[in-house]
């Protein structure tokens, strides 16, 4: 390991990053160019539409102790009202003209993203004006996309009917914003306080700034059913450090949605998939949405999906050089509140009609204007004009200086978007099934308003500011969406840094993940603009000085790194440690036997050094393994923690001790014996360097989290 890990792992924690996170740096940019594609995508499927049936009225629930004390009143029933009229000014979408424009956006991606699936809908003033399939949704029998009938994984667009339910029992007054969590939570499932302050509130949960730290690897995503867990033993489990005070900075917690969902079945009394499909998904007559799993019966879980819809499910799809290779489905019912979810762009497109028709579809109400409103009214800003949440839905900047909201989505195979634009009536759903789908899901729904409502300038606008000024911004950043400590928050700082640099033009440069974004100033200071695209990256100051910015997603702070902790200095020391090592390894075959006459104490050192250096090389192997195996990202998710990994992190945490010991032996091995000392002052100096290097880079390994073997 002597440099940064490759291009492959930094692919990794990219996706990684977005597991169920639902929320990417990505913004609106312009439809990849065509390429020519190894597998024709299937002709789509024609327009169909699907008249749900009616939906049954919602039963009563029954209050669980503890009871919380009094909370908001609730509002009255909303009227029953038809479809929206269309919106004032606004031209509505021709659906041929849209139809036409989509096919080409979602072809060109297909064949230069390799995407074998696509599923689309788009809804304007209660109408649906575009649902359409695209490839296949299974190799095996050549399967068309259906948008009716075919369900995707949706991720953390699950999320959102979470925030429903929950928002339900906020307006009945059962549960309150601010009360904390906990007074909803049976005992086991509890927080401590782990010495902050302040008690983590629902709210905080809603707009994930419950301060939690955030993993993934080896328990976010299962594929042996044998291995599924409930939510609560899943949450018990599975429980993360809290690293900040709550309500300071975002850094988006699926975990915090899961314990949100716990609180919910336990102050309705009811598990939390029955609570969710009798509070939103029947009352809105989604007969193709489930958030349970297609897996045996099991005691002590959540019953299966229905065989009907089973047999509808789409494969997730990985793309290789040598084509699709179907995955096994990826279980994540043990935190279902946070993205088990699956359904159709049919039931999608009658989901954005209920949210853009606050909360009343086909006459029935499902939630009240009320909460209509918090969900496009950001509830939490980290700062002025950066995204936020709007009780639990993302803030959405959307070309033409709009304010949209809804959510993004992504599991290991699938990616999801679902944007709304109130101003226009509009709502957009699309999803794919192959892993390298995700950039169409993130550009579409912009791309869609852009091209019919807010065309793009031919020429972009001169920066406002100087090169000299755009420096302060320039540095490298750490998002708050991490794991903050062990193995997993080792691979995160490693692989997880985000650059900004200042453009010769005064523009930012972002590069993250392995892509590169530009950015210009704006009016407003410390805030820029995407030039392609419509989002906003804000920065913070301290002191006058830069120390963060916040993703145009909302999903987390990026906080400005020092010197110790980039992974520059971490790829230096690797490289010393590993030339270190070398010359040690090859002075102790090649050394003249007439320097054998040394004290004991030195032949002792002479040992331990060349002990640590093969431990050494031992560590930075068993990473470079780790490493070429990173594009593989089932094994590294499923696999976790990995052998190589476990392997070297106590090879290292063994080396740093006899660091320890060398450095402790470096003043008796310079001053010899009286008789015997055939050291000379070069090796002396040499044993003296390997020693700081070594110890050096232990440090920085213990800082980093690595040496904690244990903590995976």
């Amino acid at each position: 390991m002597t440099s940064r890990l490759s291009f492959r792992a930094a692919r990794l924690a990219a996706i990684i990053g977005a597991c169920l996170g639902g929320v990417t740096m990505a913004q609106a940019q312009d439809a990849p160019a065509s390429s020519q594609a190894l597998t024709t995508p299937s002709a789509p499927i024609p327009y169909a539409a699907t008249r749900p049936q009616r939906p049954t009225a919602r039963p009563a629930r029954r209050i669980v102790a503890p009871t919380p004390p009094g909370a908001i009143a609730p509002s009255a029933a909303a009227t029953p009202v038809a479809p929206p009229p269309p919106a004032a000014g606004v031209t509505p979408i021709p659906a041929a003209d849209l139809e036409a424009f989509v096919d080409g956006v979602v072809r060109r991606s297909m064949s230069a993203d390799h995407i074998a699936g696509v599923t689309v809908s788009v809804v304007q003033n209660g109408q649906v004006i575009l649902k359409k399939g695209y490839g296949v949704a299974s190799l095996n029998d050549r399967r068309p996309v259906d948008p009716d009938k075919t369900l995707f994984r949706v991720g953390s667009i699950s999320k959102t009917f979470t925030w429903i339910a929950l928002m339900n029992e906020v307006e009945a007054g059962r549960m309150r914003l601010d009360t904390p969590i906990n007074i909803y939570l049976p005992e086991k499932l509890q927080l401590k306080d782990q010495g902050k302050k302040a008690p983590v509130r629902l709210r905080d949960l809603m707009t994930h700034t419950a301060g939690f730290e955030d993993r993934t690897l080896g328990q976010l995503f299962e594929r042996d059913p044998r291995r599924e867990r409930s939510l609560d033993v899943y949450l018990r489990q599975e429980r993360p450090n809290r690293v900040r005070e709550p309500g300071v900075l975002p850094a988006y917690s699926n975990y915090g949605v899961g314990l949100a969902g716990a609180a919910l079945a336990n102050v309705t009394g009811q598990p939390f998939e029955k609570v969710v499909t009798d509070e939103v998904i029947f009352p809105a007559g989604l007969t193709h949405t489930t958030f349970r799993e297609a897996r045996a019966w099991r005691d002590g879980l959540p019953a299966p999906m229905a065989p009907s819809l089973a047999a509808n499910r789409s494969d997730g799809f990985r793309w290789t050089p040598l084509g699709f290779q179907t995955q096994e489905p990826e279980l994540i019912g043990h935190i279902a509140p946070a993205g088990s979810a699956s359904s159709t762009a049919g039931d999608m497109a009658r989901y954005m009609t209920l949210l853009l028709n606050g909360g009343v579809i086909d006459g029935k109400t499902v939630f009240s204007p009320k909460t209509s409103a918090t969900f496009r009214t950001p509830m939490y800003r980290p700062a002025e004009l950066a995204p936020g949440w709007n009780a639990g839905f993302q803030d959405i900047p959307l070309p033409g200086n709009r304010r949209g909201f809804g959510h993004a989505g992504a599991t290991l195979w699938f990616h999801s978007n679902m944007v709304m634009a109130p101003d226009l009536g509009l709502g957009v759903f699309v999803a794919v099934n192959t892993d390298t789908g995700a950039d169409l899901p993130a550009s579409l729904p912009a791309t869609i308003i852009e091209r019919f409502y807010a065309p793009r300038p031919a020429v972009p606008a001169a920066s406002l500011m100087t090169v000299d000024e755009a420096r302060a911004y320039e540095g490298e950043y750490l998002s708050t969406r991490r794991a903050y400590g062990g193995l997993e928050g080792f691979i995160d700082r490693l692989i997880g840094e985000t650059k900004v640099h200042a453009a010769p033009d005064g523009r930012l440069t972002l590069i993250r993940d392995g892509k590169t974004t530009l950015w210009t100033a704006t009016e407003h200071p410390d805030v820029f603009a995407a030039v392609s695209g419509s989002g906003l990256l804000v920065f913070q100051r301290e002191d006058g000085r830069v120390v963060r910015f916040f993703s145009p997603m909302g999903e987390a702070a990026f906080e400005r790194i020092g010197f110790p902790h980039k992974p520059a200095l971490l790829a230096v020391l690797a490289a010393l440690t590993a030339l270190a090592s070398i010359i040690t390894l090859i002075a102790a075959v090649t050394r003249d036997r007439r320097e054998a006459r040394q004290t004991p104490t030195q032949a002792r050192a002479s040992l331990l050094q060349i002990t640590q250096a093969v431990l050494w090389l031992v560590v930075l192997g068993s990473i470079g393994i780790f490493a070429a195996g990173a594009d593989d990202v089932a094994a590294v998710v499923y696999g976790w923690p990995s052998g190589w990994l476990l392997t070297a992190s106590a090879c290292a945490l063994v080396a740093t001790l006899l660091t320890v010991a060398t450095l402790a032996m470096a003043p008796v091995v310079w001053r010899g014996g009286r008789r015997v000392d055939s050291w000379t002052s070069l090796r002396k100096l040499g044993y003296t360097i390997t020693t700081l290097i070594f110890l050096s880079f232990s440090l920085l390994l213990a800082a980093w989290g690595f040496l904690e073997f244990w903590n995976t």
